[in-house]
């Protein structure tokens, strides 16, 4: 079931267009990473979907409704990068309360709190929290009403690496249940095994949409290819690859996919040289800087 559809969405400010002929749809369940440079569009397509702006060209449909009307508003949680709320009031009182503006029952603030991670810190003040911990406060705010879409804006800015991880894991569980989700984040590596589409808008129009896999096919960029060699074998091993640059104690080189089995079938035939190897496929830092210098 397609949530949130996009058609040809333009916005301009004056004589600027900041949003180019955009088209995008999201289904239930799916997680699509939105990326961009400064300045790209990201950020105009989120208050577009929110309602908060009106689109010049184009619309924006959420399961059937107009973004910014009671339902979509009642279907959609977002997630800013920087959530703020009242220094004064603990995490519970600010849930309660925004449960109660929700017309939820102020009785599941504490569920929500510990569903991010917050149930011992529940009855602190805000104040007195770091910026991860008001991050999970938003969190538990966006979780509100079991959204069916949801916006979040560099959600794990903040956060440490334990949190970031456990963030996901609850993004996933939600995917899992049916939420759509689109996420706008800078920490490109985070997002290689987190999402199922990826994104990429560069001065206002979409200049790549699809899978990791597809999107590093149709780039065709080069794998990286690590070599280690056996005990006393590294100059025998480097007359065998004589392409391959040292690095350490290992050798290094680049590979076209297209030559990826031949050079695996390279690598067997000198197994008796060769310690352990490595090899990695373009990252997702890569393939966003071709795309974007590309587009540029």
């Amino acid at each position: 079931m397609t949530i949130l559809t996009l058609s040809h969405l333009t916005k301009r400010y004056g004589t600027r267009t900041v949003l180019d002929d955009v088209s995008l749809t999201i289904s239930a369940g799916e997680r699509v990473a939105l990326l961009g440079h400064n300045g790209a569009g990201k950020s105009t397509m989120m208050k577009l979907i929110l309602g908060l702006i009106h689109a010049d060209g184009g619309a924006v449909d959420i399961a059937g409704h107009a973004p910014g009307s009671s339902v979509a508003r009642s279907l959609t949680a977002y997630l800013p990068e920087n959530a703020a709320f009242h220094p004064a009031l603990t995490a519970r009182e600010q849930i309660r309360h925004y449960l109660r503006l929700r017309g939820q029952p102020a009785s599941k603030a504490d569920a929500l709190l510990e569903k991010v991670g917050l149930a011992d810190a529940a009855r602190r003040r805000i104040g007195t929290y770091s910026k991860g911990m008001r991050q999970r406060v938003g969190l538990a705010q966006a979780l509100i009403g079991a959204p069916r879409l949801m916006i979040l804006d560099e959600p794990t800015s903040g956060l440490d690496p334990v949190s970031r991880r456990e963030f996901y894991a609850l993004l996933d569980e939600l995917a899992a249940q049916g939420t759509a989700i689109l996420l706008s984040s800078h920490a490109l590596s985070e997002l290689e095994a987190r999402t199922d589409r990826i994104v990429i808008l560069s001065g206002g129009k979409m200049v790549a949409e699809g899978p990791l896999a597809q999107l590093r096919g149709e780039a065709d960029l080069p794998l990286t290819v690590h070599i280690l060699p056996a005990e006393g074998q590294g100059a025998v091993l480097a007359a065998a690859f004589p392409e391959a640059e040292p690095q350490g104690n290992a050798l290094f080189l680049h590979c076209a996919p297209s030559d990826k089995l031949a050079l695996l079938e390279r690598i067997a035939a000198n197994r008796h040289l060769v310690a352990d190897f490595d090899l990695q496929p373009a990252s997702l830092d890569d393939l966003y800087s071709h795309i974007s210098r590309r587009a540029a």
